[in-house]
């Protein structure tokens, strides 16, 4: 997400993070979701899947699809995907409402079943995730979006123990995204009328 503007003011007369000019739906995220700390398994699943998905396109693209995402995938549920076969596979592929990239959608039912696998172990996703940010959202003061960065140490150690217990889709960048859309870090900007709401 890059700057658009050098401020980012509506019609409510509130300053956003420039990129939640994009569309109404990148406005709605931004000011609703994007940054807000989430602990819920099935959240994080969600996320897990639409920021893999994401790799190589734009967010907004994924933002039109996601509802199509949550019908495709039986509300999220990591039971239900875990267990998609290959001919549910190959309906997936057929299905228009979503991104149909053969590794991305085999890598989802991949990641569904090591993310069950952490439950089992740790009793939560949640609990694996948080341990990279000490279980507390990192609060960043950024002033432009020039200043946030792709990837960091926390993102890359995050993504090499997913790695390691086999999860797809999960490279230092994707992984930060995935810190960022759940609210691991606040990196809403300073002028950003949500920095100090959510942190």
């Amino acid at each position: 997400m890059t700057d658009t503007a050098k401020k980012c003011v509506l019609d409510d007369g509130r300053e956003r993070c420039a990129w939640a000019l994009g569309t109404p739906l990148y406005t709605i995220y931004h000011d609703e979701e994007w940054g807000v700390p989430k602990r819920d398994d099935r959240h994080l699943f969600e996320m897990l899947i639409l920021e893999g998905a994401q790799a190589g396109l734009s967010w907004s693209t994924i933002l039109n699809k996601r509802q199509g995402y949550r019908e495709a995938y039986d509300g999220f549920d990591p039971e239900l995907v875990a267990r998609f076969d290959t001919n549910r596979v190959q309906r997936l592929l057929g299905n228009p409402a979503i991104v149909r990239n053969k590794l991305k959608v085999e890598s989802s039912v991949t990641n569904a079943q090591r993310f069950l696998e952490v439950v089992a172990e740790r009793g939560s996703f949640a609990g694996l995730l948080w341990d990279f940010v000490d279980g507390e959202p990192i609060t960043n003061h950024w002033k432009t979006m020039a200043d946030v960065p792709a990837e960091t140490a926390r993102s890359k150690a995050m993504s090499r123990e997913l790695k390691r217990r086999g999860f797809r889709f999960v490279g230092p960048t994707i992984c930060y995204a995935y810190m960022q859309s759940t609210g691991m870090v606040n990196d809403h900007l300073l002028s950003c009328f949500r920095h100090g709401e959510v942190g």
